[in-house]
C-alpha cells in the first residue's frame, strides 16, 4: 500500500494568524489543508492517508473530512511536542490502520498544496527502486556556510547543492524502525525526516520535484499561494513544471 501522512500538527505562528492555524486558512472556498489532501485523495496510487492534526482541532479536522468527502482518511491524529514526534505519531497510526508490511509512507507538510501528481508518482516509484525518495529542488542561489562567529567556513558548489522539500518518502517499517531507535536514544527534535534518517546512516535518494511547491509559512507565503491558485485556476500556469 501506498500512505500519504499529512503533517498539519503546528500553529503557524509566522503566519500571524488571528482566529486559526494557518493549516485551516480559506483560499477559493476550502482551507489550504483540503487543497492538498485532495490530491493525495484523487491520486490512483494512494490508497490511505494519516493526518496529523494540532492538538484542539481534531474535531474540526474530523468536519473537514466529512464534509469535502476525503474517504481515503483512515485516522487522524493529534501532533507531538516536536515536529519528529508528530510524524512519529502519523506513522504510528499508519501501522496501526494500514500494517508496515511492504507499505510505502509518504511524508508531507499539510501547507504544501501545490504538489502535483507526477511528484507523488515519482516519489512511489523511486522507493521501490532505491528504497527511499526525498524530494528536491535545485538550489537557485549561493549556499554558504557559517561557523558559531558567524564568519563563512565555506561556500558549497551550486550545482551539487538541493533544496530538500517533500514528500519525503520510505518504506514505513523502515522509517518507523529508525524512529524508535532515535526516540529511545533521545533524539525527538530532528529538523525532517531525511536528516533523522541520515544521521542513521541510511541511504538517500532525490527526485525533482515543483520550485513553485512552497510550504505556506508566512503571510508573503500565503498570498503567493493565493496567486498562484487564481492563476491556475484561470489557466495561466502551468503548476507542473520542474
Amino acid at each position: 500500500m501506498n500512505i500519504g501522512v499529512i503533517f498539519a500538527g503546528g500553529v503557524g505562528s509566522r503566519m500571524k494568524s488571528t482566529d486559526k492555524p494557518k493549516q485551516f486558512l480559506m483560499v477559493h472556498g476550502k482551507p489550504i489543508i483540503v487543497h492538498t489532501i485532495e490530491i493525495f485523495q484523487q491520486h490512483s496510487e494512494i490508497d490511505g492517508i494519516i493526518v496529523v492534526c494540532v492538538e484542539g482541532w481534531l474535531d474540526y479536522m474530523e468536519e473537514l473530512k466529512q464534509n469535502y468527502r476525503l474517504s481515503k482518511i483512515g485516522k487522524i491524529v493529534s501532533g507531538g511536542e516536536t515536529g519528529q514526534l508528530s510524524i512519529f505519531n502519523g506513522l504510528k497510526a499508519a501501522a496501526e490502520v494500514y500494517g508496515v508490511d511492504n507499505n510505502i509512507v509518504l511524508i508531507h507538510d499539510g501547507v504544501r498544496p501545490l504538489i502535483s501528481e507526477s511528484t507523488i508518482s515519482d516519489n512511489i516509484a523511486a522507493v521501490k527502486k532505491y528504497g527511499s525518495a526525498i524530494t528536491t529542488v535545485p538550489a537557485q542561489e549561493t549556499v554558504i556556510v557559517i561557523n558559531e562567529k558567524d564568519q563563512v567556513d565555506g561556500i558549497i558548489n551550486r550545482d551539487s547543492a538541493r533544496i530538500a522539500r517533500a514528500p519525503q518518502s520510505f518504506y514505513l517499517k523502515e522509517i518507523l524502525e529508525v524512529q524508535e531507535k532515535a526516540i529511545a536514544s533521545g533524539i525527538t527534535n530532528m529538523t525532517d525526516s531525511c536528516t533523522l534518517m541520515m544521521n542513521f546512516n541510511k541511504k538517500l535518494f532525490i527526485i525533482p520535484g515543483e520550485k513553485n511547491n512552497i510550504k505556506i509559512t508566512t503571510p508573503e507565503d500565503f498570498y503567493t499561494f493565493r496567486a498562484l491558485s487564481d492563476a491556475k485556476e484561470n489557466q495561466q500556469l502551468d503548476l507542473s513544471a520542474k
